[in-house]
């Protein structure tokens, strides 16, 4: 049997299990440079000091329409929110605005340190809703992997604690694509952890799948078929957790660690609709 740190390491290195995955970035790059030239958006929105501190905004064609954030994933250590454009069409052509979020990668930055970024980003959109006509009681999130984990660290946030202009319920729902809720076993993947640094302390303050909601918001989850046993328990493991707003668990057997994002900015793909219809039936 292999050790933890081999085995946790294999486990999570989604790249290693994609041959293909320079393809899949390319091809990204491409798709969300297209996006980029061909619709609206208002890009490097300041929410923050710090230079990482950014956001890009696609509005829709509807006024006062609900809001997806989308943050991305690459173990809190790579990738960008330009590398991610091409989700948002799909969700602009549905009368969804689209935010996408950037951070400080690691090892600039710890996993705390992100978390914090990310409940500023969330702050500064629900602030600013009115100059960029978006309905503030309609924010949904959506990340994927590192960026599913932020998700849902933001839905276990209590945000008059953080500032008291702030609704208990400022995130109204979540879209967690293959994310790791339970860190403990990311600290044995050598791989990673040589950047992120965490430590046996660490574990219960970033573990989302050991916390409550902060309030009951409805949230769909989604793991792809080609994805490692461990990528499944975690989906599984903060399902069980927070069951009771847990809305649908979105089937995605020909899907990797990778193409579920794929999957995700594809008008009409299950996963799609699954987003829009959670987004839909929050009350105007």
């Amino acid at each position: 049997m292999k050790n933890k740190a081999e085995y946790y390491s294999q486990q999570y290195n989604a790249r290693a299990m994609i041959p293909d995955h320079p393809y899949i970035f390319t091809r990204w790059l491409k798709e969300s440079a297209q996006a980029r030239r061909t619709h609206a958006a208002l890009f490097d929105l300041p929410y923050g000091e710090d230079s990482a501190e950014r956001l890009d905004f696609f509005p829709t064609f509807r006024r006062e329409a609900p809001l997806l954030v989308f943050i991305h994933g690459g173990w809190w250590r790579s990738l960008d929110k330009s590398d991610f454009s091409f989700v948002a069409p799909a969700y602009t052509r549905a009368g969804i605005n689209v935010a996408l979020t950037n951070y400080t990668l690691a090892p600039q930055a710890s996993i705390g340190d992100i978390v914090m970024q990310q409940v500023r980003a969330l702050a500064w959109l629900y602030r600013n809703a009115e100059k960029y006509d978006f309905d503030p009681k309609r924010i949904v999130v959506a990340g994927h992997s590192a960026g599913a984990h932020l998700t849902a660290m933001l839905m276990a946030a209590v945000w008059p604690a953080f500032a008291p202009d702030l609704p208990a319920d400022l995130v109204k729902g979540g879209i967690l694509l293959s994310g790791i809720y339970d860190l403990e076993p990311v600290r044995h993947a050598d791989f990673v952890n040589v950047d992120l640094k965490l430590g046996e302390a660490d574990i219960d303050v970033l573990s989302p799948a050991f916390m409550p909601q902060s309030h009951p918001a409805p949230f769909v989850t989604a793991f792809g078929g080609q994805e490692s046993e461990e990528f499944r328990r975690q989906t599984e493991l903060l399902a069980g957790a927070w069951k009771a707003n847990h809305v649908a668990d979105v089937a995605l057997p020909e899907s990797n660690h990778l193409t579920i994002c794929d999957a995700f900015g594809t008008p009409g793909h299950p996963l799609q609709q699954a987003a829009v219809q959670l987004i839909e039936k929050l009350a105007a």
